[in-house]
């Protein structure tokens, strides 16, 4: 049997391949650090393919870089041998939800989502650090794994959890100000492109100290002709007279599409104040209408013409207009009765407009007042009346906000990402939507451990990190929805109560990103002795189910799938995806649970190397699996 990889793939080597099958003759070899052949590209080759004329070296060229650009393209592409690890204390409802809440470094995390939600994500909703000064601001370890960076930056505590006062502050006197937030930014965006569908869509909140610097890298990873709107958020509604120059009330929303021709915007849903405008003075069975103006400019001298009312007044267009319509169009929207000409009949001609013939999502503006979609101060006093009156988190940004992203790019089944969550809205606004109406969208939030000031409310009321206010929002947001559904359909309704608190996910699976499961010598065997290489190559302090989640990952398995647990002849044997996978850690496995398992024909069958009870189980593992389920694909840890 083959041995699953258990790392995440080389993008670059994926890459290669790809311009290799365009122009072979580009492909040549090279010998890597360990002195092994490995595949390469002539670039000298490739660029007399690409033009005639190249442009390199001193030539002037539009371009945008910075010191460490090209080590930030790197490290978007080097692959990772990290895992998610299963929280199901912190959970809520673990078997049964959808959606996931992740523990860690966004970038790494990332990596791992790559595999197994692969143009899959139809929204991303980001608030990064606004790298104000005070911010925090991610710091990427270029020349080490993020194991050692893990263990020797000083950054974490034994447990695990960061350490925000030896990594918060990026002062504007640092000479590498900007240079620092754009090598966070830069490699977390190249991957979460490869994450969004087709028809998928990205909103990045910022303020001004950063607009320009994102717009410039979300060109040059999204393309520019992808850009939607730079939204302004009106994010206050007073001013702050202690400000010498101008007291800012807003924030930029950046919008791209992952491809312009294939997205398709929704719309906002109408209001009963713009319904409120649609009558029907004449009775017309088709319904409610509003009038509209029959008049257009510049002149167009085939659309001149005199008409006559009902009333016998003959009426020509304003001088410099004429009419929407030709005679011979507009004599057809008379005889339909599209035409309106006042209640007496003599009034200027209008065009009827139905309600139901509009469009009925309304295109948005690239203004969000305040009184549409909330400020800061009205979601800061919010989210502290749901902690009982405990204010958790400064500025958080308002549900209404977040949920407006929703209602335009989304369809009810979505999947929806935030891998800067901080005090997580997007979930919140995620379920509050699905509650409105009837979705099943999902939620994948990341957010890396940082701990609350030992100063804080947060530390006096128990929450160690971010991650935990968190989580404890999500519950207590998805509890207070349910409530209010319930209490809008009535007590007497107990059957649609009970169909709503079934339909309605507002749980969540917790992951922590943590170093892999696997010891050294599963990925570097030439690199130890005899004696070692056959000590057990799984890390003592894992369970069956850590390994299960990286196996997921390995086998491109949503991490939110269905997970049941089986006792086959004594032994724990995982059901993932109704039997897509079946897995089994125990030792001393069998024929009896080898056998059962190749009865039940699963797509892929993993377990340890040292999972067989003998040799004989052993040299009977593959007939057994040709007798029952040949095509079944075995690997082991």
């Amino acid at each position: 049997m083959e041995k699953l990889n258990m790392h995440t793939q080389d993008v670059a080597n994926v890459n290669i391949e790809k311009i290799g099958q365009l122009f072979p003759n580009c492909l040549t070899e090279r010998l890597n650090e360990n002195g092994k052949p490995e595949m390469a590209i002539d670039f000298d080759k490739l660029k007399q393919e690409l033009s005639k004329e190249i442009v390199e070296g001193n030539q002037e060229r539009y371009q945008f870089t910075w010191p460490g650009k090209r080590e930030a393209m790197r490290l978007a592409n080097t692959p990772t041998n990290m895992t998610l690890r299963p929280d199901r204390e912190s959970s809520v409802d673990f078997d049964n939800t959808e959606n996931l809440y992740i523990e860690g470094d966004n970038l790494e995390v990332l990596k791992l989502l790559r595999e197994n939600y692969l143009g899959k994500v139809k929204m991303i909703y980001i608030d990064p650090p606004y790298n104000t000064g005070n911010d925090f601001v991610y710091e990427d370890d270029f020349s080490q794994t993020a194991g050692e960076f893990k263990d020797k930056s000083g950054m974490f505590d034994e447990n695990g959890q960061m350490l925000l006062q030896n990594y918060e502050v990026n002062a504007d006197s640092n000479g590498r100000f900007h240079t620092d937030w754009l090598n966070m930014m830069y490699p977390r965006l190249k991957v979460a492109k490869d994450l969004l569908r087709e028809d998928g869509v990205i909103f990045m909140s910022i303020d001004d100290n950063e607009a320009k610097n994102l717009k410039n890298i979300a060109d040059e990873i999204f393309g520019a002709h992808n850009f939607l709107a730079q939204v302004v958020w009106e994010r206050a509604f007073a001013p702050i007279n202690l400000k010498k120059h101008f007291s800012v009330s807003h924030d930029y929303i950046l919008v791209y599409a992952k491809d312009i021709e294939s997205l398709s915007c929704n719309g906002l849903p109408r209001t009963n104040e713009a319904n409120g405008r649609y009558s029907n003075p004449d009775n017309d069975p088709r319904g409610v209408w509003t009038s509209d103006n029959s008049t257009v400019g510049p002149e167009i001298k085939d659309k001149v013409y005199p008409i006559t009312t009902p009333g016998g007044k003959t009426i020509l267009p304003p001088s410099g207009r004429c009419w929407l319509y030709t005679k011979e169009r507009f004599d057809e929207m008379i005889a339909d009765n599209r035409i309106w000409f006042g209640s007496d009949g003599n009034n200027v001609p209008r065009v009827k407009r139905f309600l139901s013939e509009v469009k009925q999502g309304v295109t948005p503006m690239s203004i969000w007042k305040y009184t549409e979609v909330g400020h800061s101060q009205d979601a800061s006093q919010k989210l502290k009346k749901l902690f009982d009156s405990k204010a958790y988190f400064d500025y958080p940004k308002p549900v209404e906000l977040i949920k407006r992203c929703i209602q335009l790019y989304t369809d009810k089944d979505s999947i929806i990402l935030d891998f800067f969550s901080g005090s997580a809205t997007t979930a919140h606004s995620v379920i509050l939507q699905n509650s409105e109406d009837n979705g099943e969208r999902k939620f994948i939030l990341v957010q890396l451990a940082e701990l609350t000031d030992k100063r804080s409310e947060a530390r006096k009321d128990g929450y160690e990190n971010i991650c935990q206010i968190g989580e404890e929002r999500i519950r207590r947001a998805g509890k207070k929805i349910l409530e209010e559904m319930k209490a809008k359909q009535g007590e007497a309704d107990l059957f649609t109560q009970q169909e709503t608190e079934h339909s309605l996910d507002i749980g969540f699976r917790v992951l922590k990103l943590d170093t892999s499961n696997m010891q050294d010598v599963y990925y570097t065997p030439e690199k130890f002795t005899e004696h070692t290489l056959f000590e057990d190559n799984v890390k003592p302090d894992r369970t069956a189910e850590d390994l299960l989640f990286q196996v997921m990952l390995e086998c491109n398995l949503p991490l939110s799938a269905k997970i049941e647990k089986k006792t086959i002849a004594g032994k724990e044997v995982f059901n993932v995806n109704d039997g897509y996978l079946l897995a089994c850690f125990d030792e001393d496995v069998n024929e009896t649970v080898i056998t059962e398992v190749a009865r039940q024909k699963p797509y892929y069958f993993i377990m340890r190397d040292k999972s067989l009870s003998s040799d004989q189980v052993a040299d009977n593992f593959e007939q057994i699996f040709n007798a029952y389920s040949k095509d079944t694909i075995r690997r082991i840890l």
